[in-house]
């Protein structure tokens, strides 16, 4: 543990640290340290921050720019996400960013409806417009919330291809019809009671646009191999949500472990069909730290817990970067509880024995750590710290409890930003989140 007199770790941070200045050069080490990597995996300690969702569209815009990196993948709800997707390749009916956006109904709706989404939707659909069409960047959800919406997408697609393939897809996801679009209901009364399950019914219809896929995506045009894709993950999405609600009821391990697995798949998806479109897919990710750290050098790990981080760096090795971000205090858009409207909340200063009070103690604003070739410095770090992790909600009278998690810090990630002092996002209005559905992530909602 590292108390307040630990001031050989504080140097050796302060030592290499890059200072930043609020310039897109600040980024320079990082970029640097990217190389050839094919993935760069960039989190957020909290779903509310202004400074992390605009380092992530700094950052982002110049791995597109420099290194060709060709798809963003957020932690977001397919359907919901490929609404952006489709205008930032001016292929969708949205004449602006903002109507774009307009997908993310589901709580928490600010997560995705905010200011900097908007200006780095914004910023990718101009970048788009000056490339040829192979060669755009294409941004996509990760998440499998959206399980019904997806069944809708389903039938969409194959009603306009398949009528009789329609028709059966429709037959099959009535097995869902009794649970009034409630997933939490369903996923009850599946893992009580297996006759109410719809597993089969679900990977039935997800086989089956599986076995169609040379007939339906073999139509000219790169449209209508991106409807089939579309509409295939959208299969996948139900198949594997259907798996995670009735997980919840049987203990958050299982049911985290469903969830990360699918962003994986959903990743490895979205590589392959890239890859038959251009030589080599480079992918972006967007999600908070507790997916894009890996789990195996935290308490997650060691509660059996595994995540998107942990997968990727165990799949693809080096050509992987993992990209944390801390703050010391601040403001935070959140809610105190599940489906309430956003607050601006005081985030507390960190407290002892955690990382970003080390941080806060090298007195430097805002700087980057570069840890994954530093054995000095992953070696100082190698020991148990906290390390803050804020939801969609935050609860300061229960911040160690609710807000704080044991890592290793060097083992965690390849590379750390600090904003000492942090500011909230700024909500586009506020949409009542519509359907009840819980996170099993509640209730600190990450």
């Amino acid at each position: 543990m590292v108390d307040e007199t630990d001031n050989a770790l504080v140097q050796a941070i302060r030592n290499a640290a890059y200072l930043m200045q609020g310039a897109a050069r600040d980024y320079d080490p990082l970029i640097d340290l990217v190389g050839d990597a094919r993935f760069v995996l960039l989190g957020e300690a909290s779903h509310g921050t202004h400074e992390f969702y605009d380092a992530r569209a700094q950052i982002t815009k110049r791995l597109i720019e420099e290194k060709g990196f060709n798809a963003i993948a957020i932690e977001a709800d397919w359907p919901d996400a490929y609404r952006i997707n489709r205008y930032v390749r001016a292929a969708g009916i949205d004449s602006n960013s903002r109507d774009a956006l307009k997908d993310f109904k589901r709580f928490p709706t600010w997560m995705w409806r905010n200011l900097d989404v908007l200006a780095f939707v914004e910023w990718l659909r101009r970048f788009n417009d000056n490339r040829e069409e192979q060669s755009k960047t294409g941004l996509y959800g990760l998440d499998l919330y959206s399980m019904y919406s997806s069944m809708d997408a389903v039938l969409r697609y194959l009603e306009k291809v398949d009528p009789e393939a329609a028709a059966r897809a429709r037959y099959r996801y009535s097995c869902f019809d009794h649970f009034a679009e409630d997933p939490q209901a369903y996923g009850y009364a599946a893992s009580f009671d297996l006759s109410s399950s719809c597993e089969q019914e679900a990977l039935g219809q997800a086989l089956e646009l599986q076995k169609q896929a040379i007939a339906y995506a073999g139509q000219d045009g790169r449209v209508e191999s991106d409807e089939f894709f579309f509409a295939q993950q959208n299969a996948r999405l139900v198949k594997n949500a259907e798996q995670y609600y009735r997980s919840m009821f049987r203990g958050r391990v299982e049911s985290w472990n469903n969830r990360d697995r699918h962003m994986a798949q959903t990743l490895e998806a979205l590589v392959d069909y890239l890859s038959t479109e251009q030589k080599d897919a480079k992918v972006v990710v967007w999600a908070h730290n507790s997916h894009v750290g890996d789990a195996r050098a935290t308490e997650m790990g060691e509660l059996g817990e595994l995540n998107l981080g942990q997968l990727v760096r165990e799949r693809y090795g080096r050509d992987a970067l993992l990209v944390g971000f801390t703050t010391y205090q601040g403001a935070v858009i959140a809610t105190s509880d599940w489906d309430m409207p956003p607050q601006q909340k005081r985030v507390s200063p960190a407290l002892k024995n955690s990382i970003e009070r080390v941080f806060h103690q090298t007195e430097i604003a805002r700087f980057l750590l570069l840890l994954r070739d530093d054995a000095p410095l992953r070696a100082a770090l190698n020991r148990p710290l906290l390390e803050r992790a804020i939801g969609v909600i935050y609860r300061s009278e229960t911040e160690r409890q609710s807000h704080y998690f044991h890592v290793n810090l060097g083992e965690q990630f390849d590379a750390i930003v600090h904003f000492d002092d942090t500011g909230p996002v700024e909500p586009i209005g506020y949409i009542k989140a519509e359907g009840r559905d819980m996170a099993e992530t509640f209730p600190t909602g990450i």
